[in-house]
């Protein structure tokens, strides 16, 4: 055998393997984790969606469609008016995904990507028509409640053939001066509630130094008629206190004997 032969060899095979290779990529398919797909053949879409795996189909005749099945996250931009005619733009995120049990009526009846022909608009007309029926402030200091009509609205209006997860309202925006006017007015209620929090405070400790002195009067005046009753007590708490020191003797009269004692009330030595 000579070379030429070798080399003609080696080329035909190499002729072979790459008609194999394109042969089994025309009759095989792969549908990665996450997707669905949709076979299509001479134009014609089967009714069910293929799941994900390895599998064959007819070479030329049939292609596979592959549909993310994901959940996904989109950004759009609400441009809409408040009830007191207020300009008020929302930057929102929608978290989405494609029911598998959609996978074919979607390739059908919506061409390119459902979020742009369907779940987009829908939730533009659900934020305009939340953010119509509230005023400016309102949609700015109840933003979750906003997000929560809105959100009920969208599914209603797309229905089950889409699966809209949540709705994120990034960012409001208002004109300048709206704005200022906004954060003026809560100025003045953060003002007004913490004037109102200090009126009741020294409202409180007011009561609270009436409630003690009224009390302290009270003990005095029990005291003091517990005296009057017995006489004898200051003696014996005089006694109980004394130090063990010489007593000191304070006559009542000079010459005279002694009628009272001055016991010292310091601390004991130890």
């Amino acid at each position: 055998m000579n070379s030429n032969e070798s080399i003609t060899k080696v080329v035909g095979l190499g002729i072979l393997l790459f008609v194999v290779l394109i042969l089994a990529s025309t009759t095989t398919y792969l549908v990665q984790p996450g997707w669905r797909g949709i076979k299509v053949t001479l134009g014609k879409t089967a009714e069910g969606f293929i799941p994900e795996g390895f599998g064959f189909r007819a070479p030329l005749i049939t292609r596979i469609v592959k549909v993310n099945i994901q959940q996904r996250t989109e950004s759009v931009r609400a441009d809409c008016f408040s009830s007191d005619l207020q300009q008020v733009i929302l930057d929102v995120r929608i978290l989405y995904k494609i029911p598998e049990q959609s996978v074919v009526g979607i390739y059908k009846q919506y061409s390119g990507d459902p979020f742009d022909s369907l779940i987009a608009p829908r939730v533009q007309e659900a934020l305009k028509e939340v953010t119509a029926m509230q005023t400016a402030v309102q949609i700015v200091t109840n933003r979750e409640d906003v997000k929560q009509r809105a959100l009920a609205a969208a599914k209603l209006k797309i229905g089950s053939i889409l699966t809209v997860v949540d709705i994120v309202i990034r960012n409001i925006e208002l004109s300048k001066e709206l704005e200022k006017a906004i954060e003026a007015k809560m100025v003045a209620e953060q003002q007004a509630a913490q004037a109102k929090f200090t009126q009741a405070q020294t409202q409180i400790e007011a009561e609270t130094a009436v409630i003690k002195a009224k009390g302290e009067a009270e003990a005095i005046q029990v005291r003091g008629m517990a005296l009057k009753a017995n006489p004898t007590f200051v003696r014996l708490q005089i006694v109980e206190k004394w130090n063990g020191k010489s007593p000191l003797v304070v006559p009542s009269q000079a010459g005279q004997t002694p009628s009272s004692l001055l016991l010292p009330l310091g601390t004991p030595d130890p």
